[in-house]
């Protein structure tokens, strides 16, 4: 889970739509439900298979280059496998695409669905340390080492593949089906992602649901009957008030002058080109 870390200097950046993201595998806790067989004579058509919002590969790339300008300071996420250090926010090490902290339970899920996948991996002698540090910002039984090993795993294909599926799992496909559930477009589904990038989706009053749940005392999503624009600002104000409640989140930029952007100009498909500032940097995806 992210905590913004301010850039040092103001840095612009122009940047073109990256590659489309690799096909990220089933989620490994899922339960598959498969659907009845189509006819042999019936061909099903493209479209039945085909993504419509965030999901879409395009679309899937410009989150995560939005998401890593408030983050990062730059578009290039695909050069954040290798990032970990502690950004001194109560939540041990952050790590990753996503975010993943040593002390809430995602980074340590991360290095479990590695370590099935490749056992014997360069992190799996940390999993007794990772068990006993979640829930705190303590590195007991990770120093002197596990940043160097972090970043040598980086460079095998197989966690690369550990860290999207886990980004996916925890984060983007939640994000994404609960906004088609609730009516939202490709930006609602994004502003849903974001959100839960960073707050998480627990029980406490600031998580995903909960901000989504003070929303709905202020509006209606589109399946409700409501307007999608009217719905998605009253997303955001939720998400601006559970960001003033942590010091490390209290900069709204990444709402406020990104976000809003977007949805004052009535981009609901998140169409490129995208201009839009966080903390005060320049960006510029199209």
């Amino acid at each position: 889970m992210f905590t913004p870390r301010r850039p040092s200097k103001t840095v612009a950046v122009g940047a073109l739509l990256g590659a489309a993201l690799l096909a990220v595998p089933v989620a490994a806790h899922a339960t598959a439900t498969r659907a009845p067989a189509a006819p042999a004579a019936v061909a099903l058509p493209a479209a039945a298979t085909k993504a419509t919002g965030l999901d879409d590969p395009a679309k899937k790339d410009i989150a995560m280059q939005i998401v890593f300008s408030a983050e990062n300071s730059s578009l290039d996420w695909k050069a954040q496998y290798k990032y970990i250090e502690d950004i001194d926010d109560g939540r041990g090490y952050t790590a990753g695409i996503i975010g993943f902290c040593s002390g809430t339970g995602d980074m340590l899920d991360l290095v479990e669905y590695y370590t099935q996948v490749k056992p014997g991996n360069v992190l799996a002698k940390y999993l007794p340390a990772l068990r006993k540090v979640d829930g705190t910002d303590s590195h007991k039984g990770l120093d002197p080492n596990f940043t160097k090993d972090w970043a040598k795993a980086a460079q095998d294909t197989e966690f690369k593949k550990a860290q999207d599926h886990e980004r996916d799992r925890v984060y983007f496909d939640p994000a994404v089906k609960q906004g088609k559930s609730d009516g939202v477009g490709t930006l609602g589904q994004f502003i849903y992602y974001d959100a839960i990038v960073m707050h998480g989706d627990g029980s406490d009053s600031t998580s995903f649901r909960n901000i989504r749940k003070r929303a709905l005392t202020k509006a209606k999503p589109p399946a409700q009957g409501g307007n999608e624009t009217t719905w998605l600002n009253a997303f955001l104000d939720a998400r601006v008030w559970a960001m003033k409640q942590e010091e490390a989140h209290s900069d709204t930029s990444r709402v406020d002058t990104a976000q809003r952007v977007f949805l004052k100009k009535g981009n609901l498909n998140l169409d490129t080109p995208l201009a839009w500032k966080v903390y005060g940097d320049s960006f510029h995806i199209g």
